[in-house]
């Protein structure tokens, strides 16, 4: 890898950490940076998990520390997501980079519409919903399902379903990084296993998403859904732009 690679994986790590904390979605910049440094679809795929995982324990650390820990209300939710991103992982794993391309084109077409409508259902403010247990299980089982298999997109998945619980945009986040982070330890052994991680990229990406990460939740914690709520934004129409394939 040249110096440039390099430097723009750590640069652009920061910035997907930074988003991914406060929103979700990061993976829109990661993985085709991941790319643009040379590697294919599925190794992209795979070597940005490492990065993802590292971003989302620094983050979840950070909150704690800021006095906003997600810890506690996460723990029930961890069984179902690490479950379905196990599988996720185990099924994406076995694809083409063509396959896997043509399927996270159809995932982002069919996911434009309810991710269009996340930020006025959050900006409105969620009564808290109350679900059956095996509901409950149900819905973070699929989100783990899809996170094990794109990774894109599920930050954005989890605040919304979060929200509904009647969570505010500081708490989500706080509790969403928690899950992301069981949620991608437990699909990354399987892409370490298939040999579908580069460990130098993967690890300068990580270095920047870590940082991004720290950075990420002090201010979430301190600059509070004012600052939340621009990023969220940007955010879902990157990925409705990916969705809708303008770039």
């Amino acid at each position: 890898m040249t110096v440039g690679d390099a430097s723009l994986l750590i640069a652009g790590g920061i910035a997907a950490g930074i988003v991914n904390t406060m929103a979700g979605a990061g993976s829109l910049l990661t993985v085709p940076l991941l790319v643009l440094a040379g590697l294919p679809g599925t190794l992209a795929n795979g070597s940005n998990r490492v990065g993802i995982f590292i971003h989302n324990v620094v983050a979840a650390w950070s909150f704690r520390a800021e006095g906003v820990s997600g810890f506690r209300q996460a723990l029930p939710l961890l069984i179902p997501v690490a479950l379905g991103s196990s599988a996720g992982a185990l099924v994406i794993s076995q694809v083409t980079d063509k396959t896997f391309e043509r399927l996270f084109g159809l995932v982002m077409i069919v996911l434009l519409l309810p991710i269009l409508w996340q930020p006025r259902r959050l900006a409105a403010g969620a009564p808290a919903e109350h679900r059956s247990p095996r509901v409950t299980f149900a819905i973070f089982l699929l989100i783990g399902l899809y996170g094990g298999l794109f990774q894109a997109g599920v930050g954005l998945a989890l605040l919304l379903a979060l929200s509904f619980a009647g969570n505010d945009l500081v708490r989500a986040n706080s509790v969403k990084v928690v899950i992301n982070a069981a949620l991608t330890g437990a699909a990354l052994p399987v892409f370490v296993w298939q040999g579908q991680v580069v460990w130098q990229p993967a690890l300068l990406l990580a270095l920047g998403l870590g940082l991004g990460g720290g950075i990420g939740a002090r201010l979430t914690v301190r600059g509070g859904e004012r600052i939340i709520r621009p990023v969220l934004a940007l955010a879902v129409v990157a990925l409705a732009g990916r969705m809708l394939g303008l770039y």
